[in-house]
């Protein structure tokens, strides 16, 4: 497509409907995946980047790599189980895993308001620091900025990642079959529940904290099983419910899963019922699915369980051949209904 061409395309979202950039564009859920489809893709469209990844999985002569890159904004900076230097680190690591990769190399960029406080800074470095070397990934280059004051709202981090993928890995949506099993590595909704008790001044009698954890040492552990993983995905912005749509949107098959056999805490469903949320649509930062032949599903939840972070993973579902891209629920009490994506914004300034 020539310079000309691409100067000449119109925006292919109605600016009837959405004249300006809403916070929901950035929540995971239709309208995010929206600006994904009809601006973002429309405009840059590749083989690569139309695989909708978690990361670019890159062909090379030495093999095959991930390339990973995501931006960090999260009100407050600090809440309870981690805080915006560790959740900088642990997101890129989580999607170069979600590829199949060991990470190996990291750049951060920061982009500072004018007035940030040092010592806030030195604390997000440290815990960046500390995450970078409990993952085993380095960083290696990076960039940083400053903005007038009242235009940055604090700090901004951006990190991009590369891992490389052992040989014989492929993971992607297209490897899902008919009969696959879903397995989710364990609770789900802590993170989206503990940062808005932060932010809103909710008190909560357990303390609840954030699932914020590295994937890579649970996904090494099944890869090196060799359970022909067909794919995976973490479960941020939007929950269990997007992630769940983004792979059945992909495919010609439709998933199924039980509202029962999904692991809640007690403390997050009750703060849910009270708040109007449900825990399918919260974010998480420790927590992902894995769809694989049901034949090596058991199998699956036993590794997961070995880690601390797995300790509640459960098969939840199931794929199905169908000719609608749809994620189905059976409820506690027996009916069925369709999960789609979240309209709107439940919760901003996540991740």
């Amino acid at each position: 497509m020539s310079d000309r061409n691409i100067s000449q395309m119109t925006c292919p979202i109605p600016l009837d409907d959405y004249p300006e950039v809403t916070m929901a564009h950035g929540g995971g859920g239709r309208l995010m995946n929206d600006l994904i489809d009809r601006v973002i893709l429309k405009a840059f469209s590749n083989p690569i980047l139309d695989t909708r990844h978690d990361g670019a999985v890159l062909a090379t002569e030495g093999g095959k790599l991930a390339f990973a890159t995501d931006s960090h904004v999260i009100t407050p900076l600090f809440f309870p189980g981690g805080d915006i230097g560790t959740l900088s680190i642990y997101g890129t690591v989580n999607d170069l895993a979600m590829c199949g990769a060991r990470p190996r190399w990291l750049s951060a960029s920061f982009i500072i308001e004018e007035g940030f406080s040092m010592e806030t800074l030195w604390r997000v470095v440290v815990s960046m620091a500390e995450a970078s070397k409990k993952t085993g990934i380095s960083i290696v280059t990076g960039d940083t900025k400053v903005v007038d004051r009242g235009k940055g709202d604090g700090i901004y981090i951006n990190t991009a990642g590369i891992g490389i993928i052992p040989p014989g890995i492929e993971i992607a949506p297209s490897k899902i079959r008919e009969g696959d099993a879903v397995v989710l590595s364990g609770d789900i909704g802590r993170h989206g529940i503990a940062v808005l008790a932060v932010r809103e001044g909710i008190q909560l009698e357990s303390g609840i904290r954030s699932d914020l954890a590295p994937l890579d040492s649970m996904v090494g552990d099944l890869l090196d099983a060799d359970l022909n993983v067909h794919c995976m995905r973490d479960l941020t912005r939007g929950g269990l419910a997007s992630g769940l749509n983004e792979i059945a949107s992909m495919t010609d098959c439709s998933i199924r899963i039980e509202e029962n056999l999904i692991p809640v805490h007690d403390e997050v469903q009750g703060a849910c019922e009270i708040l109007g949320f449900d825990p399918i649509y919260v974010a998480n930062e420790g927590k992902f699915i894995t769809i694989l032949p049901s034949r090596y599903a058991d199998r699956a939840v036993e590794i997961l369980r070995d880690h601390e972070e797995g300790s509640q993973a459960a098969i939840i579902g199931y794929v199905e051949k169908s000719s609608y891209a749809d994620v189905l629920m059976t409820s506690s009490i027996g009916s069925e209904r369709i999960v789609d994506m979240m309209s709107g914004e439940q919760l901003p300034r996540i991740c």
